[in-house]
């Protein structure tokens, strides 16, 4: 499906769901607004998926993996090669976000969506790759803005057929997080995030990896410069994508794109997926009410991607580390929140007394 379809089946959350799931829980035996923000996930929760009492049983994580031409610049204390290393180590179940995967009771999917390398084909290896890494975005474009609408609906088609109950895996995703590998990715994040917030670069850039001073100023010098070169219009997120991107930012957008125009819940995890998200938003506005931040990374541009999203992120772990290991936590408080809502006894029902007038 294209992306333009994809858009146009977007809608917004569902208002009688989530009038019936707040009378829900203004009835369960508690006071008021006592679980705090878990009450209002559970209501969000209602409004995507257009029921007032949403179960989930089928978690997912997407994660994406693509390589940066902008690597080469030294923006990152990992070599290259770490990329497909690192998909390996997903595949075979030993990577943190395999852990927490497993913790929740989530699948991982493994993507390939740009990495600069010949992967060794495995049944539960996603192959999307538009090309083998992007090139460096502080010489020029990293993709065409062909190749960055292919990334947007690679990622529209894989959770498209990860959720449809006759294709995806076990009867269809019904709540799906969003991941990310790609050595020297938090750069071209960086790059989004400054374009689009319209913050300096220096505000939004931060160590990544833990590269020292010298790769720092690196980092932000190369950003700089390829805004410069390229000057991507903020106004136009495929732009921004095409000249200073990555193929799995596009993907994960597409990703979140295609589980807003299908009533699935996106629990998206940091720094970036934070800059998919503002790619995705920048698409269709429409699809920001179906993302929920997992957490708020150390990385510093985080904290901007969030307020321009008007997103509260739901814990604030000092994580970094990407894969959807936030994503994966996230998942884990909105089963609780819908847990809450669907199997907690109201007042009737337990045979409680309700508050007083004057309690």
């Amino acid at each position: 499906m294209t992306l333009t379809e994809t858009i146009e089946q977007i809608q917004p959350l569902d208002d009688n769901a989530m009038r019936a799931a707040r009378a829900r829980q203004d009835q369960l035996t508690k006071p008021q607004g006592a679980l705090g923000r878990l009450e209002t996930l559970s209501v969000q929760l209602a409004g995507i998926t257009r029921n007032p009492r949403p179960r989930f049983k089928q978690p997912a994580i997407i994660t994406m993996a693509g390589d940066h031409g902008v690597a080469r610049q030294g923006v990152s204390a990992y070599p290259a090669e770490v990329t497909p290393q690192m998909v390996l180590n997903f595949l075979r179940g030993g990577a943190a976000i395999n852990v927490l995967a497993r913790h929740v009771g989530a699948r991982v999917v493994v993507v390939d969506i740009g990495v600069a390398a010949d992967l060794p084909a495995h049944p539960e290896l996603v192959n999307a790759k538009i090309a083998k890494g992007t090139r460096d975005f502080s010489m020029g474009p990293a993709m065409t803005r062909d190749e960055a609408r292919r990334a947007v609906e690679a990622g529209i088609e894989i959770v498209t057929r990860e959720i449809a109950p006759s294709t995806g895996a076990q009867g269809g995703v019904d709540i799906v997080g969003t991941g990310d590998m790609g050595i020297g990715n938090t750069t071209p994040s960086s790059a989004i995030v400054a374009t689009i917030t319209r913050r300096p670069v220096r505000e939004v850039t931060g160590r990544g990896t833990g590269i020292d001073d010298a790769g720092l100023a690196r980092k932000i010098a190369a950003i700089e410069r390829g805004i410069e070169i390229n000057k991507p219009n903020p106004n136009d997120a495929l732009d921004v994508l095409a000249d200073v991107g990555g193929f799995e930012i596009g993907g994960l957008a597409g990703v979140m794109i295609g589980a807003a125009a299908r009533g699935v819940p996106v629990v998206i995890d940091g720094f970036i997926s934070g800059a998919a998200a503002l790619i995705a938003y920048g698409l269709v506005p429409a699809v920001q009410p179906y993302l929920i931040a997992a957490h708020r990374s150390v990385e510093i541009g985080h904290r901007a991607t969030l307020e321009y999203l008007r997103l509260e992120p739901l814990l604030d772990l000092d994580l970094r580390l990407g894969e959807g290991t936030g994503a994966a936590l996230g998942i884990s408080l909105c089963i609780a929140a819908a847990k809450i809502l669907d199997e907690m006894a109201t007042f009737g029902e337990a045979g409680v007394s309700e508050k007083t007038k004057d309690g």
